[in-house]
């Protein structure tokens, strides 16, 4: 199925827009144009969106979608997109359907060919992730852990077998449980980051091992919400695409054109024609000549 998303006629949009998760300065002003524009907005808490739409002086009104309703709500936002109205979907903070309600009117609205247009703007995961000081690519985002302790060991030792730098929400008050949880499945000299109130005056990043937040969070009482990211398993073995700060993985020079080309396509996945492309790039020849080589080896 193909989404031309400004392009098709017939039909209303829905546009998911994040809202800012602390500062009312992140929100953008296309986001604040579409509030604007669109004939309803769904709210996860309409008193709380209220407050967000006085502040830019938004007069469009409001209908309730939170987990509660969702099921009874669909139904009928899916009639009002079909018969040509514009809706925009917010949630409290950030963006809609990451850990947050959306996902299921998303896959409702694609099913029967409404299209859906994502606004870029606020994410508490990112925002947390690229000032952690953790390697920040590949990561894994899972948002909020089980309560229960069983299922959250068990969460935790599933996340484990990742590489990636782990991204999770949680609730200040369950802070010490879900760090002994961590120090528990992860060892005590696991690096961790807790991040919290971000954007606004009191916004602080605690980093330091699984023992020493464990240990942190249980003589001290935090607030706010909070974000906890778990260091990846290897990083010195992860690369980063920006900026060239990390040495690019080229192969050893002593080998052959031919050899080469099957370097590229074992360690970077590329097809035979790339990866004579990259090959050629790399040791500044021409395509030609590379193809030349590899068939006459």
């Amino acid at each position: 199925m193909r989404q031309q998303s400004y392009r098709t006629e017939g039909v209303g949009k829905l546009f998911l827009v994040p809202t800012p998760i602390g500062n009312l300065e992140d929100m953008t002003f296309r986001a604040v144009n579409t509030l604007r524009d669109v004939d309803l907005i769904l709210a996860e808490d309409t008193r709380h969106t209220q407050k967000l739409l006085n502040h830019f002086e938004i007069e469009t009104p409001q209908k309730s979608f939170h987990e509660h309703n969702t099921q009874e709500r669909i139904p009928q936002v899916i009639e009002w997109l079909q018969e040509g109205k514009t809706i925009a979907q917010v949630s409290d903070a950030g963006t809609p359907s990451i850990s947050d309600p959306g996902f299921e009117l998303v896959q409702a609205c694609v099913e029967v060919g409404i299209p859906v247009i994502p606004l870029p703007g606020a994410n508490a995961g990112i925002t947390a992730l690229i000032a952690s000081g953790l390697v920040p690519q590949p990561f894994y985002f899972y948002g909020f852990l089980p309560r229960k302790k069983k299922e959250k060991i068990a969460a935790l030792e599933q996340l484990r077998t990742h590489s990636e730098t782990v991204i999770l929400y949680e609730s200040p008050f369950r802070l010490k449980d879900t760090f002994s949880a961590i120090q528990t499945v992860y060892g005590e000299q696991q690096s961790v980051v807790l991040c919290r109130e971000l954007t606004k005056t009191y916004e602080e990043f605690i980093r330091g091992t699984a023992v020493e937040l464990t240990s942190l969070v249980s003589e001290e009482e935090l607030k706010g919400e909070c974000c906890i990211l778990i260091g990846s398993k290897n990083p010195d073995e992860v690369t980063t695409a920006l900026s060239g700060a990390l040495e690019e993985q080229t192969p050893d020079a002593s080998l052959s054109i031919a050899e080469q080309v099957d370097w590229f396509m074992e360690h970077q996945s590329l097809t035979q024609k790339d990866a004579i492309k990259a090959v050629a790039k790399h040791l500044g020849l021409k395509k030609q000549e590379v193809y030349k080589e590899i068939h006459a080896s």
